[in-house]
């Protein structure tokens, strides 16, 4: 009986370390100026956009996407992807890398893209007519 209740416990002692772990890893910040990106020693989400002048590197013996990325004030840093080139990576407007910043440049887990909307102001046909 007494081994019932043992169980019972170490069973909600796990699931509870699991909930803590989970939570405190989704507490997670957007930073949009890459100064702060580079002084904090922790995951962060980084937006800015593609500096498209300085192009893009595909390594695919090691698997690694290479860019760089500039913020609203300017400053750029070296982007490096453990992954492929996302699809829509050429024409996005803007995107948010996850990672940290270390060894001088961002090491990116995740790149989620945001690409121009097809519903954006267009002039209709019945304005043209």
């Amino acid at each position: 009986m007494k081994s019932k209740y043992i169980f019972g416990g170490v069973i909600v002692t796990v699931f509870l370390s699991l909930m803590i772990y989970l939570f405190t890893q989704s507490n997670i910040q957007y930073e949009s100026d890459f100064q702060k990106v580079m002084e904090k020693e922790r995951v962060v989400k980084a937006t800015g956009s593609w500096v498209k002048e300085k192009s893009y590197k595909i390594d695919n013996e090691n698997r690694t996407f290479t860019f760089y990325m500039s913020d609203d004030k300017g400053h750029q840093m070296k982007v490096i992807y453990d992954g492929s080139i996302p699809n829509n990576f050429e024409i996005a407007t803007s995107m948010v890398v996850t990672g940290q910043y270390k060894d001088g440049y961002f090491h990116a887990k995740d790149i989620l893209t945001k690409c121009p909307s097809k519903y954006q102001d267009q002039p209709s046909e019945a304005a043209a007519l």
